[in-house]
């Protein structure tokens, strides 16, 4: 079974549960990956975040509910919120009216069918790549502590990242980092419990005063890239789960992503895309 499928098991088991809760933990073990790269590679494939994806089905199938003749409590229950004030606000974001005005005439609510992933072919430009096998190295740095749901993290990274740059520390990193991968790294270690994203270097210098992280031997696919951040490097990210993984004979392995960062400027910037991976069982002996 290649990944599509598994992705599509996936959405066939939010279908089945939108009136229960739905753990991340449960869609990453059916996609056979983690649940930060389950997330991950949701949002790129359908330009939105799993948990707005799973809000509007949830009110598309109360529309329906609702229009059948249910009340707006026993809808708010059904579909896990805790007061009727809530699911309101829930539905009137997604329909544009309140939930009790549905069954007036001429009411209109919005449909949202469930998401089937397919692949297809786009675009036709090359895509630039190496595998990397490297062994275990330390990263030492500054970071912060990331929600497991990825959507809430908008605003702590580029956060952490002004605050590195403004207090100078991004040359004093630069100055530790004596081994591969050269530059300056952003490290999403969301792979085990107590995520983080870390900026750092890869260094075995003893540095007391910074925090230092573990990463483990791996097999990387790197793809480089250029141009304005973060814009240019989300672009890539996005490229390399929707164009290069579903044909590469590779999948996530379990360990953090990296973003190297290979010049200073975000306006112009040289950078690298690490992404941890494995061979497919069916590759594997390939």
């Amino acid at each position: 079974m290649d990944w599509l499928d598994r992705m599509n098991q996936a959405m066939d088991y939010i279908e089945d549960h939108l009136d229960e809760a739905i753990p991340c933990e449960t869609l990453a073990k059916i996609a056979c990956c983690s649940t930060y790269h389950f997330q991950r590679m949701f949002a790129y494939i359908a330009n939105m975040p799993l948990g707005e994806y799973i809000r509007r089905r949830r009110m598309a199938m109360a529309a329906v509910d609702l229009t059948s003749g249910m009340s707006v409590m026993n809808a708010a229950v059904k579909y896990g919120y805790e007061s009727a004030t809530s699911f309101n606000r829930a539905f009137q974001k997604m329909h544009g009216i309140a939930p009790s005005k549905v069954r007036e005439d001429g009411a209109a609510v919005k449909a949202f069918p469930k998401l089937r992933f397919h692949l297809t072919l786009s675009g036709g430009m090359e895509l630039n790549y190496r595998i990397e096998h490297r062994a275990s190295f330390s990263v030492v740095g500054w970071s912060e502590p990331l929600s497991e749901r990825l959507e809430e993290n908008f605003a702590v990274v580029p956060k952490l990242w002004q605050r590195v740059a403004e207090n100078g520390c991004i040359e004093r990193l630069m100055a530790l980092n004596h081994q591969m991968p050269y530059g300056l790294l952003g490290v999403s270690l969301c792979h085990e419990s107590n995520w983080r994203y870390v900026i750092g270097v890869a260094t075995d210098d003893a540095v007391p005063e910074l925090e230092r992280f573990e990463i483990s031997s791996l097999t990387w696919a790197v793809f480089p890239g250029e141009g304005a951040c973060p814009q240019a490097i989300q672009s890539l990210e996005q490229r390399v789960v929707t164009e290069w993984l579903p044909t590469s004979g590779y999948e996530y392995a379990v360990g953090p992503d990296l973003e190297v960062y290979l010049s200073p400027d975000s306006q112009q910037s040289r950078f690298e895309v690490w992404i941890p991976v494995v061979k497919r069982a069916e590759n594997a002996d390939a």
